[in-house]
């Protein structure tokens, strides 16, 4: 079996369980602990080896840490990498949490990113950390001052997919809007 057929199994049959909770966004994620654990029984059943290696990149604006997750077969390795920004003026954080909130994200995402995990299953994927979605405003009629603006925001060469990323337009309302 070549690594790409092993590293296909994987990715094919792993599974991972949110077993954290974030008490604060009130939802469960998986960690890179997780992941890991969640390797373990096909790597003595495949001959392969999972690896994580961190380098730290300094580029003058914020140091980043690219993570690099290798699964191998002793001969062969596929390698998917991650880079995380460190962010060193997070307040109510040690210097050595900085960097370590970053270390556990770039594992996670190189793992992730080397087992194709879904994002859309994963929590940092929908979580809205404690807010709410902004609702769109609705613009429902041509007698709305906001379809003024709308026709004018048009005419000086506006594009209508900008107004509908702002508004839930009625379809009388868009079909006035693409007479423009």
């Amino acid at each position: 079996m070549t690594i790409n057929e092993k590293l296909a199994t994987i990715q094919t049959k792993f599974k991972s369980k949110k077993s954290r909770f974030n008490s604060f966004g009130k939802y469960y994620f998986r960690s890179a602990e997780d992941i890991l654990e969640a390797t373990k029984p096909y790597l003595l059943e495949l001959g392969v080896s999972v690896t994580i290696n961190e380098e730290l990149i300094d580029n003058h604006v914020m140091p980043i840490m690219q993570t690099t997750a290798t699964v191998s077969d002793g001969e062969n390795a596929i390698h998917a990498t991650a880079l995380v920004g460190v962010d060193i003026n997070q307040k109510g954080m040690q210097t050595p949490q900085q960097f370590g909130s970053a270390s556990s994200y770039g594992k996670k995402y190189a793992l992730g990113n080397l087992f194709l995990i879904d994002d859309t299953q994963d929590s940092d994927a929908v979580n809205t950390h404690g807010k709410a979605p902004k609702a769109k405003n609705t613009l429902t009629s041509t007698k709305d001052p906001a379809f003024s603006k709308a026709r004018a925001y048009l005419k000086s060469g506006g594009k209508l997919d900008a107004i509908k990323a702002k508004y839930a337009l009625s379809k009388e309302v868009e079909a006035e809007l693409n007479t423009l």
